[in-house]
């Protein structure tokens, strides 16, 4: 009988992660924080260096170089317990200067919100399932711009208290011109209810303070009380067809509805109305009639689970027929 040679035992060990890693990994974000702001002043690359997905796939957004549609990530803010001060906040799960795992605090989900002025009906669907905002704006231009003034506005007509300014692109201006433009925000704000909001001056491009800015976001962006024993009411900011051209019948899947809960909690197998639902047009006049389906499957955070409650954005699997939910035509 031949015998074989063990492999050394760090070739053979596998990686185990610790039980409060597996279940961050797995958990429901807690809240949801929008990016907004003008175009090209950063949401996106922001929102890669918080949560290491880029969040412009698709195609026009590729070959024009802006947001089109709400793009979705998730991250796991941590704390190094040897760093004292901003410093040990992070999203890396070993600490660069103390070489040591870091502790998770709590799992965030992004929403990056289009920029540009004629995408301003896509930026207010998602600030509609918002617990707060990061509101960016460039160094290296005047401020306000036209988009940096609407978002705040539409964030204040919203409701959405909790809003952090994020000073981009400091590694694009001299520092007598972020002086300058750090007084142009302030001088902003000053006739809003955001006059007291923080800006955190940083290089998201080269990460730089970014350590600040999610220590700014735990202190001023808190888990808001749910209520789960209400009514669950759900608001639709994404509906998509999923399934690939070419699809077998037999292998084809109902339609995504993608958004936030805002109270109460979801199950799979819950019937679900959806509303206003259709519209049909008929003798000149025009209804809406409400849609009625089943839930098949919950996403959150990349995995599949039995139940949602509110915190974080979520895909609602249905056993609608694809064709009515495709290109957000349910938002």
């Amino acid at each position: 009988m031949p015998v074989k040679k063990a492999k050394p035992a760090k070739e053979t060990a596998k990686k185990t992660k610790s039980p409060e890693d597996d279940f961050m990994d797995k958990a429901q974000p807690a809240i949801n924080i929008g990016l907004v702001g003008h175009v090209d002043h950063g949401k996106t690359t922001l929102t890669e260096k918080l949560s290491g997905k880029w969040t412009d796939t698709h195609s026009e957004e590729i070959k024009r170089g802006i947001t089109i549609r709400l793009g979705y990530a998730d991250s796991v803010f941590r704390k190094c317990p040897k760093c004292e001060g901003p410093e040990g906040f992070t999203t890396q799960k070993k600490c660069a200067i103390h070489h040591v795992e870091t502790l998770p605090l709590r799992k965030v989900s992004f929403i990056d919100a289009p920029g540009h002025e004629s995408l301003m009906a896509t930026m207010l669907c998602g600030a509609n399932i918002m617990d707060g905002a990061l509101l960016l704006v460039a160094a290296n231009e005047p401020c306000p711009q036209p988009q940096t003034r609407e978002h705040l506005m539409a964030l204040e007509m919203i409701g959405i208290k909790n809003v952090i300014v994020v000073q981009n692109k400091i590694d694009l201006a001299s520092a007598e011109d972020v002086l300058k433009n750090y007084s142009q925000i302030k001088e902003f704000l000053k006739s809003t209810i955001y006059k007291d909001a923080p800006i955190i001056p940083l290089s998201a491009q080269h990460n730089v303070n970014i350590n600040f800015l999610i220590k700014a976001i735990e202190d001023e962006i808190q888990t808001p009380d749910r209520d789960l024993t209400k009514d669950p009411i759900m608001f639709v900011a994404r509906s998509f067809d999923i399934n690939k051209p070419g699809t077998k019948p037999s292998k084809i899947v109902g339609g995504v509805l993608g958004g936030s809960l805002l109270q109460g909690k979801f199950a799979v197998n819950d019937e679900i109305e959806i509303r206003p639902g259709r519209k049909i047009e008929r003798e000149g006049k025009t209804n809406w009639l409400p849609i009625m389906t089943k839930i098949t499957d919950l996403r959150t955070g990349g995995n599949s689970v039995d139940k949602v409650i509110p915190g974080g954005s979520i895909g609602v699997l249905t056993n609608l027929d694809p064709n009515i939910v495709k290109s957000d035509s349910l938002t």
